[in-house]
């Protein structure tokens, strides 16, 4: 394979490739309104993608008391995983992993979710034969937006840099993305627009995977870098 072509295609999962996006927020929102610190949903709607440390800061601020923080974890996850059994994969995921991997481009599942997500997620996509490697929020010393996960992601799978696209669906997967040169391709699906992921510096955007694959031939993913 010529240096210049790609080896690899890194996923986030959450809101990417499986339809959890409200949920998270949902959740949080509870969380929150639980321990007397209301949020609105729409606000709480713009922070998913980050991890629950950035959340929480972005959400209530930095100078807050983080006595409550974990309660509010707990919570969270509590709430979430009323929806495991019932977590659906966005229109044609699988189909998409697939075919990447048809290509010859190794599938990577670039996840800061926590482990026992993890295996939730992976149940719902139903992909594990094609998928190379996967992440957890173990794995990662920051959350989104810093680029930790996405490192993480390129060490376990021996990929570099230069030879991968990032796929996923928030600001802070094209800034994790843009912290490591990552051309990040961005879906709709999880709720944020077009416009604002490309504006954030997505090099391509598409309404969710489906709409991905049926234009895969042109796309990031199939173009040399």
């Amino acid at each position: 394979m010529a240096t210049d072509r790609l080896a690899g295609v890194l996923f986030d999962v959450d809101g990417t490739l499986v339809d959890t996006t409200y949920l998270h927020t949902v959740s949080w929102w509870e969380a929150l309104r639980q321990t007397d610190q209301p949020v609105p949903m729409a606000v709480v709607h713009r922070s998913i993608g980050m991890g629950s440390d950035k959340l929480l800061d972005h959400l209530l601020g930095p100078e807050r008391d983080r006595a409550a923080d974990q309660k509010l974890r707990d919570a969270h996850d509590t709430l979430y995983a009323e929806y495991w059994e019932r977590l659906t994969p966005l229109p044609r995921a699988a189909d998409l992993l697939r075919a990447c991997a048809e290509r010859g481009l190794r599938v990577v599942l670039a996840t800061s979710a926590a482990e026992h997500e993890v295996t939730a997620l992976r149940r719902a996509l139903n992909a594990d034969d094609v998928v190379d490697t996967v992440t957890s929020s173990a794995d990662a010393r920051e959350s989104k937006p810093a680029p930790d996960i996405l490192e993480a992601a390129l060490a376990q799978s021996g990929l570099t840099a230069e030879r991968v696209v990032f796929v996923g669906d928030s600001v802070w997967d094209v800034a994790a993305a843009g912290k490591l040169n990552i051309p990040c391709v961005g879906l709709t699906c999880g709720g944020t627009s077009r416009g604002e992921l490309a504006g954030a510096g997505a090099v391509a955007v598409y309404d969710d995977p489906a709409a991905l694959l049926s234009e895969l031939a042109d796309s990031p993913l199939t173009r040399p870098r």
